[in-house]
């Protein structure tokens, strides 16, 4: 019997999903419906919404504007998941109603390391002697 290749790239759908459950999402914010104190003074970045391959549980990666206060956005945020899910769903048209999962989003902190990275003295160094190489 041949075994199927496990891969963990996501499937088509499941991107696909994604990327409408963060459109949805990035609207609810930028119209304000959630009413809470936090939430009404920060704009709310959505840069990646993750789907589970049973299409049942979002991850939602945020990111306030300026980075000021993310675990607290992030807190109040998984507190109206239950609000947001009953907001966002219709619009889904999923057989099942997906709930939703806040995090951090930390891809901003990682493109700043390695941005760092490349522009070092050694790396500037190495780059440097390839371009003598070629002349």
């Amino acid at each position: 019997m041949v075994k199927k290749a496990s891969t963990s790239a996501p499937s088509q759908r499941m991107l696909r999903v994604g990327e409408r459950v963060r459109h949805e999402i990035a609207a609810l914010l930028s119209r304000n419906e959630i009413i809470d104190p936090l939430l009404e003074t920060v704009t709310v970045t959505v840069p990646e919404v993750r789907m589970t391959p049973d299409l049942k549980l979002a991850n939602v990666y945020v990111m306030p504007l300026g980075g000021e206060n993310a675990a607290d956005v992030v807190a109040a945020l998984n507190v109206h998941a239950k609000f947001i899910r009953g907001r966002i769903t219709p619009a889904l048209d999923l057989k099942y109603a997906p709930q939703f999962r806040f995090f951090v989003d930390k891809t901003f902190d990682e493109y700043g390391r390695i941005d760092a990275i490349l522009r070092s003295d050694r790396v500037q160094r190495d780059l440097a002697g390839d371009e003598e190489d070629e002349e």
